[in-house]
């Protein structure tokens, strides 16, 4: 039996069509449960923007990787999610000996200092209190980058829709083109490039 540290693995932002792809990492003091864990997506903004906080006070650690929108189109965006989790692993100042990863693809572990195990789970998100608090980590930040970026790129709506491809969203990009965050080879950009 492998004793040692299991970090949660979870991602945000595969589907819209501008910003990073952001991953994070958690793993949970036993001794500090955090009540109100859950998937991100089945979470209000405000829980959490209230949780995000929680989760990185009392976690025994937390990383959190993304991957360009240069990087998605030069590989695509299931590498670029599985690089976005491993440099989200990298980042943790505490090494953890297993991951248990939200979805069913994992993201290679060799070179991960002591990472020796790792585990897709399918709906992680609701099923395990770690990959949640790394769900809510990685829709907060990514949130938060997109929100930066709707000061540059206003004209957009990134505040609003988070970069996805809602009606407004299309529109600004029929009326602007695709700005230098938009992700060239998803497909309603690329039929508006210029």
């Amino acid at each position: 039996m492998t004793t040692g540290w299991s970090a949660g693995v979870d991602e945000a932002g595969r589907g819209p069509l501008a910003g990073p792809v952001v991953a994070a990492t958690v793993i949970l003091d036993p001794d500090c449960p955090i009540e109100g864990l859950a998937d991100s997506k089945a979470l209000t903004s405000s829980a959490r923007q209230a949780l995000a906080p929680i989760i990185r006070e009392r976690s025994i650690a937390w990383g959190v990787g993304l991957a360009s929108p240069e990087e998605i189109d030069a590989i695509n965006i299931l590498q670029a999610t599985l690089i976005a989790m491993r440099r989200a692993v990298a980042a943790l100042t505490v090494r953890p000996v297993h991951l248990e990863v939200d979805g069913n693809r994992l993201p290679s572990i060799e070179g991960l200092v002591g990472v020796r195990t790792a585990v897709t789970i399918v709906k992680g998100d609701s099923k395990v209190a770690a990959i949640s608090a790394a769900s809510i980590l990685a829709k907060t930040v990514r949130d938060h980058i997109m929100e930066q970026l709707d000061t540059r790129y206003p004209e957009y709506g990134f505040a609003v829709h988070k970069g996805y491809p809602v009606k407004a969203h299309l529109a600004a990009l029929d009326a602007h083109g695709p700005s230098p965050v938009h992700r060239r080879t998803y497909a309603p950009v690329r039929s508006r490039l210029r």
